[in-house]
């Protein structure tokens, strides 16, 4: 057993150590009184009455659309997806206005016909402004709207159509790759976003659920299957709860939920268990992301469960506007497909200043690389003009059964990487040195047992 510890100030630090550690905890009840859940009316508009078929063949969208039209017109209320298994396209959804599975067997299963994802809607894909299929699950410049129920979203995604797009397996008629390089050209060169129309023949698949410059989201208590890429995209948002969500999703790029852009987000009690990272918080990618220039911040994740995944919760890569006030806690992670459970990533190109992390009270079981992972060479690395900042990442109280090390941490000269404390907490099975290149990370009170 080892026993590591380092001073932060001078002389006898315990109460210099205990306000470190907890000032930034204090702003969490001010962030939590400003999120509440939307207030939607007591009416209810059962999609079977407008003719939907539950036999999981015949096409509801028309049954949905006249329902969501209905419910609008009366000033708002619940579109409710009885029990039974219903086909759809792209729903749409309006202010005052809540998506309901109602029972444990209510299934809305999404058509795999790309063309329906048709005309393009503004969005983002991966952190850049343009014109692209539809999501899934779509609202543009709504206030209070909710997703929320017992029953299923199913995005049918698999290598035979939209996960393909990714070009990471097989054969497929086309891939993102072309696509993807001129939209990040045109980012590059400040092309207006009203000429970045992309569509069918480009092959960049949308998120299942995307609430797009919304205020007052609820997300609550469904179970999300099969994505095409992101499941959960509040973007420029405001007042956000994801509470008690089961995703289960291992497609390419299948992140769990990422907030972007957004400010007062409340995600507790979820279920993750991913193909990317389980919640990942961005801000924007390059030039967009200091153009729009509107970080997240007030995040608050709280009693989660992550699985697989690349990160129990990440921050970036897309994080060129920024980001600050996260709080995790009392959360549990574990998989040996689960990288780490902490991760910051960003590089020369996207910047980005990442500050005011915490996070606290967290059981791991086994991670596959290690417990924080801070890492300002991804993808393009140094290279670049920007400068990324991570200063004052702080954990507390994490107790880890395995890793192969606790911290990877790679830096470059122009960045900063500063004031990264952990604070009495338990490494056991570690297997190898840690890397930290470029950076100021400290290790207060914790104990590290080599693996034997």
């Amino acid at each position: 057993m080892k026993k590591y510890c380092a001073l932060l100030c001078l002389g006898l630090l315990t109460g210099c150590v205990s306000v470190a550690q907890h000032a930034g905890w204090d702003q969490v009840p001010k962030i939590l009184a400003r999120i509440s859940a939307p207030k939607i009316p007591d009416r209810d508009f059962d999609i079977v009455q407008f003719g939907a078929v539950a036999d999981g063949k015949t096409d509801a969208s028309p049954a949905l659309t006249q329902a969501i039209a209905a419910c609008a017109k009366a000033g708002g209320g619940r579109v409710v997806v009885p029990a039974g298994e219903f086909l759809t396209g792209p729903i749409h959804l309006r202010s005052n206005m809540a998506l309901h599975l109602a029972a444990t067997n209510s299934v809305l299963k999404f058509s795999t016909d790309t063309k329906r994802y048709l005309p393009v809607v503004f969005t983002r894909f991966e952190g850049i402004e343009c014109y692209n299929y539809s999501p899934l699950i779509y609202a543009f410049g709504q206030t209070n709207i909710a997703l929320t129920g017992l029953g299923t979203i199913d995005g049918q995604a698999e290598e035979s159509n939209w996960l393909a797009w990714k070009g990471r397996k097989g054969p497929a008629a086309g891939t993102q790759k072309a696509a993807r390089a001129r939209l990040d050209k045109m980012n590059n060169e400040g092309t207006p976003v009203s000429q970045r129309i992309f569509g069918e023949g480009d092959f960049l698949r949308p998120p299942f659920v995307e609430f797009n410059l919304c205020r007052n989201v609820l997300i609550e208590g469904i179970k999300i299957r099969r994505s095409p890429m992101w499941e959960l995209h509040p973007l420029l948002c405001t007042n956000v709860i994801v509470r008690g969500v089961d995703i289960n999703s291992h497609g390419a790029n299948n992140d769990g939920c990422d907030p972007e852009s957004c400010a007062d987000v409340l995600i507790e009690k979820c279920i993750f268990d991913t193909g990317d990272d389980c919640i990942a918080i961005k801000s924007g990618r390059n030039a967009d992301g200091r153009r729009v220039g509107v970080p997240s911040q007030n995040i608050i994740i709280r009693d989660c469960t992550m699985r697989d995944g690349h990160g129990g919760t990440t921050i970036g890569s897309e994080i060129s506007g920024g980001v600050k006030n996260v709080f995790v806690e009392n959360c549990e992670m574990s998989s040996p497909d689960l990288t780490c459970a902490l991760r910051l990533k960003s590089n020369a190109m996207r910047g980005g200043v990442l500050e005011n992390i915490f996070m606290r009270n967290v059981n791991v079981g086994v991670v596959h690389d290690s417990v924080l992972q801070i890492d300002f060479l991804y993808e393009e690395g140094a290279k670049g003009e920007q400068k990324p900042i991570a200063r004052n990442v702080v954990m507390e109280n994490i107790k880890v059964a395995q890793t192969p090390r606790v911290l990877n941490v790679r830096g470059f000269p122009a960045a900063i990487i500063t004031d990264v404390r952990i604070y009495n907490s338990v490494f056991k099975q570690v297997k190898k040195p840690d890397q930290v290149i470029e950076a100021d990370v400290k290790l207060v009170n914790c104990s590290l047992e080599n693996a034997q």
